[in-house]
């Protein structure tokens, strides 16, 4: 019978899945708590620390919640259960629930948060958006093509449909009868990426958490005759939950299948309506 792998042995696999030297300098990845002696036999894979997802870790027993997001971004000297995010690493350790981060080294993975998203949008042939110097393989964004070409509405409410849905669903900026078959996308917030959008060439780009200022200039160049794409604005959530299921087979790929795992489904989206 296979042994029940450690964390050391988890956190060593989801190291070689998503090395942390590929995460960008500002990021905060890897193990967050946990005793790395501790046996791991359930895992829940979410793209938020929060609340609800804790709560939803304890009750099904995990022993490893794996998120996209960090829970500590910047660093802290205070982790008192009276705040909010001391309460959640009071909460997992008194669970015995360890917590890892996989965030831009994720984003970067050749079967990352990108490729996921890439995949739902149907893409072929794709490439990094911004490959890594050192990997081309690895990279932020995507690039691709669809297999045949659509409208930009057809191909809008085909992305509707492959990501979770939200209260904010899928904006877009452009003339929906337009016909596209190039893309380029990057989960979550993608609006400093419009120059390497426009150097790709592409007619689409979909991303999330798109602000103003930025959409409109891309947009007003697109009129100008700069060639920045039609744009497809997602839920920040929404763009980055398809990596989940990767990340959830890729490991149980390299880990015994003595484990449990599950993805959740709850919607962390901070948006709950639209009026």
């Amino acid at each position: 019978m296979t042994q029940t792998p450690t964390l050391y042995a988890v956190v060593a696999a989801l190291d070689g899945l998503y090395p942390r030297d590929t995460a960008e300098s500002w990021d905060a990845v890897g193990l967050v708590a946990g005793d790395p002696s501790t046996p791991i036999r359930r895992i829940l894979f979410a793209v938020d620390p929060v609340d609800a997802v804790v709560k939803e870790a304890i009750a099904w027993g995990a022993d490893l919640l794996i998120t996209h997001h960090p829970l500590y971004l910047r660093p802290t000297s205070f982790m008192a259960a009276d705040t909010f995010k001391g309460s959640v690493v009071h909460r997992l350790i008194s669970s015995g629930i360890a917590l890892y981060v996989a965030h831009t080294n994720a984003d970067a993975a050749p079967r990352g948060v990108a490729q996921a998203l890439a995949d739902r949008c149907g893409l072929k042939n794709t490439r990094p958006l911004i490959p890594q110097a050192q990997d081309p393989e690895r990279g932020l964004g995507r690039v691709g093509r669809l297999p045949e070409p659509m409208t930009l509405r057809a191909f809008a409410e085909h992305v509707a449909g492959s990501v979770p849905s939200t209260a904010q669903g899928v904006r877009v900026a452009g003339d929906l009868d337009a016909v596209v078959s190039s893309v380029a996308v990057s989960g979550g917030s993608g609006d400093g990426f419009f120059n390497d959008v426009r150097a790709a060439g592409v007619d689409v780009y979909v991303t999330a958490d798109l602000r103003h200022h930025p959409t409109s200039e891309a947009r007003e160049r697109a009129e100008f005759g700069q060639g920045t794409p039609y744009i497809l604005d997602l839920a920040h959530f929404a763009s980055e939950w398809p990596w989940l299921v990767y990340a959830e087979a890729d490991l149980m790929a390299v880990l015994p299948h003595t484990i449990e795992t599950r993805v959740s489904e709850i919607c962390t989206d901070p948006w709950t309506a639209r009026m």
